[in-house]
């Protein structure tokens, strides 16, 4: 699943108008130090660089089964366009990204979950 986010705090956390993330099963992923992980939010823990502090994934307590990772750390990012905008209620009015992607106002955790399985 790759999916925007149009939350605050996925805003403030990425520094970008709309974050951007590809999920992954947590198996898959090598390299982080899933230990340094702290809580942002109830319920989110986030992992960053510690070196330069670039956000480097994110697990969600209702997306047992996946980690997301922001598409602008992946060198494959080209070819993992979204299909689906989370948080749609909140996106900045003056975002305007033209695709045909389903929008869900709020989290879209049950797309989001049936992806994982």
């Amino acid at each position: 699943m790759v999916a925007y986010c149009h939350c605050g705090d996925c805003r403030r956390w990425t520094g970008a108008p709309v974050a951007a993330f590809a999920a992954f099963s947590p198996s898959v992923l090598t390299g982080l130090d899933m230990n340094t992980g702290r809580s942002h939010a109830p319920g989110v823990t986030r992992w960053t660089c510690a070196v330069c502090g670039s956000p480097l994934a994110a697990h969600f307590d209702y997306l047992q089964d996946q980690i997301y990772v922001p598409l602008g750390i992946i060198d494959q990012a080209a070819s993992l366009p979204p299909v689906l905008h989370s948080h749609a209620g909140s996106a900045l009015p003056w975002l305007h990204i033209q695709d045909d992607a389903p929008r869900a106002s709020g989290t879209a955790r049950d797309s989001l979950g049936a992806a994982g399985t």
